[in-house]
């Protein structure tokens, strides 16, 4: 059985959609926050693999297939953008100057952290780009001298915790603007977080996917220059 399957060409596309659809189910029957369908898929997908002895290589020959929808699926996030671009128009400079302080926050964040943790110069540039979407992250990483998969790793904790924990900071902190909230997820959480922001409204989702490009395109500008810093 072993063989059979990990001799199966889209066994591990079969198994990740499989198990992010146990996850969708369990949010939508739940509610719980900690439910992230992507936590949920990782946790289950995991011990599977354990089981039935496929390795990780076996496994990424079928499921590698997703990560070519990435790219285009990044894309497609501009469709509920333009169909808001009335709010962006009336609230740009407000707009920009979130998503620029974001990203500067981001940078100082990391940069703080590798000093108190006394990290090296390869670690600080692996970490850098934690906070955009993993299309553009990858590239930075790979182009600074980072440690790519620890970069994408990076990139999934980040955006699934900020899924959980965002309705409990925008209650916390009384954040209730949609404008305010879609562009918080969207710098902080990139697509993950964006997937959050649609479930909270339309406007939310719209700021969030202007979040994910600008941020990463500030990322991809200012890396070159602060890469160095360690």
């Amino acid at each position: 059985m072993r063989e059979a399957l990990a001799g199966s060409l889209y066994m591990g596309f079969v198994l990740s959609i499989a198990a992010y659809e146990a996850g969708m189910w369990l949010k939508k029957k739940t509610g719980f926050p900690l439910f992230n369908p992507l936590l949920v898929a990782v946790v289950l997908i995991i011990p599977i693999l354990k089981i039935i002895h496929v390795t990780y290589e076996e496994y990424n020959e079928g499921a590698k297939y997703i990560s070519y929808l990435l790219t285009p699926a990044t894309v497609c996030l501009a469709i509920p953008l333009y169909k808001q671009l009335h709010l962006l128009k009336k609230h740009m400079a407000a707009v920009v100057c979130a998503i620029t302080g974001g990203v500067i926050a981001n940078a100082v964040t990391i940069f703080s952290m590798c000093l108190a943790f006394r990290m090296s110069h390869v670690h600080y540039v692996t970490l850098l780009p934690k906070s955009i979407t993993t299309a553009i992250g990858m590239g930075v990483s790979e182009e600074a001298g980072g440690i790519v998969t620890l970069t994408v790793v990076s990139i999934v904790i980040t955006g699934i915790s900020g899924s959980i924990l965002a309705e409990t900071i925008f209650k916390a902190f009384h954040i209730s603007h949609p404008i305010s909230r879609g562009l918080a997820l969207g710098t902080s959480a990139h697509a993950i977080g964006t997937a959050k922001a649609l479930e909270l409204g339309e406007i939310e989702g719209a700021m969030s996917s202007l979040s994910i490009a600008v941020a990463g395109l500030l990322t991809v500008a200012i890396v070159p220059f602060i890469a160095n810093w360690i």
